[in-house]
């Protein structure tokens, strides 16, 4: 199928109507290594043919408001992000280790989840950045315009 490595742009408001809260930290996405002994190194965002954008993946677990009716599967997200820089969220923590965020470059991917016949459609998660995020994950576009 030709869509199936295809990530669907998205709006935040349209997924998430009641926000995000980050939970804990955002950190390194590493890559799996049989050998215990072998350095950690941080996943790019680069497939076996070498498409991809080739900057580094970050992981954070996030919570959803609206699903928290539903289950706790439902609640709980884990979200990637692909930035040359670690994204840092700009608010104050609301809770100890909860602070509320807004995406940017939102992206979705449909995967099956679940085993047997118990199987639902579930996506994969990608974000470029948080809004209003100053550590310089986020290029701005203007600022780099002006420079060229």
């Amino acid at each position: 199928m030709a869509l199936k490595d295809m990530w669907i742009p998205t709006d935040f408001a349209a997924v998430f109507p009641q926000g995000l809260m980050l939970v804990g930290a955002i950190e390194a996405d590493e890559e799996f290594s049989s050998d215990r002994n072998a350095p950690k190194r941080q996943k790019i965002d680069m497939d076996r043919d070498g498409n991809g954008s080739r900057k580094r993946m970050w992981k954070a677990t996030v919570m959803d408001p609206a699903g928290a009716g539903k289950g706790a599967k439902n609640t709980g997200l884990d979200i990637t992000f692909i930035a040359d820089v670690m994204p840092s969220p700009p608010a104050e923590e609301v809770v100890p280790g909860f602070r509320p965020i807004v995406l940017e470059g939102l992206m979705l991917k449909p995967r099956v989840t679940g085993n047997g016949e118990f199987k639902s459609i579930g996506f994969y998660i990608r974000a470029t950045g948080i809004k209003g995020d100053k550590s310089g994950a986020r290029v701005n576009t203007l600022a780099a315009d002006k420079a060229a």
